[in-house]
C-alpha cells in the first residue's frame, strides 16, 4: 500500500473464521495417494462406508465428485436420523465447505476425497491447523493470480473480503453494523451489485491508491465490542502467540512462509528494519515453494522437513512482542 505492507495474518483467519491455527500440518499424498489409504484399501469402497453409497459414474471425474450430487443427496437431514446417518451428513456438509469454501479452486464445483481420511474420524478434526492451510491456499492463489494471464481468484475468498472490509472502512458497504463470531459472517448476506462493474473496478484503484496510514484499521479486534464476541480461546496468550510467529505455513504441497515481522503494526507493535531471519534456516531466495509429490503415507514425511525444521527454528528465535 501506499503507506506500507499490510496483509492477511493467522490472527485475520482466528478471528475470521474461528479457525484453529495450531496443530498438524494438513498435508498427505496428492498422487496415486488412494494406494496408500488404509494401507491400501481402493478409496472408492472407503468413500462408500463413510457415506452409504458411491455417486454416479457420470458425477466422478478422476477423484473428484461433483458438488450437486453431494448437494442433491445430503442436503437435508432426515427427522428420523441415527447418529450414524448424522455422521454421515456431516462428512459430506465437511467435505463440500473444505472443497468449495476453504480449499476452492477456479472450478468451485468440484468436491476432492482428499478428504476422506480427515472425515473418516469426526472427533480428530480439531487436531489439524486448518487456519494455517487456509491461508497458504490464499497466498498461493493470491500469487498465481498476479500473473498477467490468470483472471480468476480461487482460494478462501470469504476471508480476503472480510479483512479488506474490517481493515478499510472506505471500501466497506453501507450497512452491516451487527455482527458476531467468527467475524466474516458479519457480511454474510452482502451481494455486491452486477452493474457498473467497469467503473466500480476504476473507482477502487484510485481509492486504494489514494489510501494513507489513517484509512486502514490496523488493530480492528482491539475494540470492546469485538472482544465481547470472539471465542475465549483466541484470547489466550498461547494461542495468540502463533500469530506472532515467523513460519511456514503448510497445505499438502504448498508452502507458505507467515512474514508477519512485515506487518508489525497490525499486531500493535512499530514495524522495525527486518533482518533476514530465513538465512540461517533455509536458502533466503525462497518465499514459497511446492515440492515435488511424496508419494507415500505423509506429504511432508521427506519432501517438506526443511520446511518444517525451519518452521521450529524461526518460531523459537523469531515471535516477537
Amino acid at each position: 500500500m501506499p503507506f506500507g505492507e499490510c496483509t492477511v495474518t493467522l490472527q485475520d483467519v482466528a478471528f475470521q473464521l474461528g479457525l484453529p491455527v495450531d496443530g498438524e500440518a494438513v498435508s498427505g499424498c496428492l498422487g496415486e495417494f488412494e494406494k496408500y489409504m488404509e494401507g491400501g484399501r481402493p478409496a472408492w469402497e472407503w468413500f462408500e462406508d463413510l457415506f452409504g453409497e458411491r455417486p454416479p459414474p457420470n458425477k466422478v471425474k478422476h477423484m473428484t465428485v461433483h458438488f450437486t450430487w453431494f448437494h442433491e443427496r445430503f442436503r437435508v437431514l432426515p427427522p428420523d436420523a441415527s447418529e450414524e446417518t448424522v455422521r454421515i451428513y456431516a462428512r459430506a456438509y465437511i467435505m463440500m465447505l473444505l472443497s468449495t469454501q476453504l480449499f476452492g479452486d477456479k472450478s468451485a464445483n468440484r468436491v476432492h476425497i482428499r478428504w476422506l481420511p480427515f472425515v473418516a474420524n469426526l472427533d480428530d478434526m480439531g487436531r489439524y491447523s486448518w487456519g494455517s492451510a487456509a491461508l497458504a491456499w490464499l497466498y498461493r492463489c493470491m500469487c498465481r493470480v498476479a500473473n498477467m494471464n490468470v483472471t480468476n481468484l480461487a482460494g478462501p475468498l470469504q476471508l480476503l473480503q472480510s479483512w479488506i472490509f474490517w481493515r478499510f472502512p472506505s471500501l466497506r458497504p453501507a450497512g452491516f453494523e451487527v455482527f458476531s463470531f467468527p467475524l466474516a459472517s458479519r457480511w454474510s448476506a452482502y451481494l455486491p451489485p452486477n452493474d457498473g462493474k467497469e467503473q466500480r473496478v476504476i473507482r477502487y484503484r484510485l481509492a486504494l491508491d489514494r489510501l494513507t496510514a489513517r484509512d486502514i484499521v490496523w488493530e480492528p479486534y482491539s475494540a470492546l465490542d469485538v472482544l465481547a464476541v470472539v471465542h475465549p480461546e483466541i484470547l489466550t496468550e498461547e494461542h495468540s502467540r502463533m500469530w506472532r510467529a515467523v513460519t511456514t505455513l503448510i497445505y499438502f504441497a504448498v508452502i507458505e512462509w507467515h512474514q508477519v515481522d512485515r506487518v508489525v503494526p497490525q499486531l500493535g507493535g512499530v514495524q522495525h528494519i527486518l533482518e533476514d531471519v530465513f538465512s540461517r534456516a533455509m536458502e533466503p531466495s525462497i518465499v514459497h515453494v511446492t515440492p515435488r509429490i511424496h508419494r507415500g503415507r505423509s506429504a511432508y514425511d521427506s519432501s517438506q522437513s526443511p520446511y518444517i525444521c525451519a518452521t521450529a527454528f524461526c518460531f523459537a528465535n523469531h515471535t516477537f512482542r
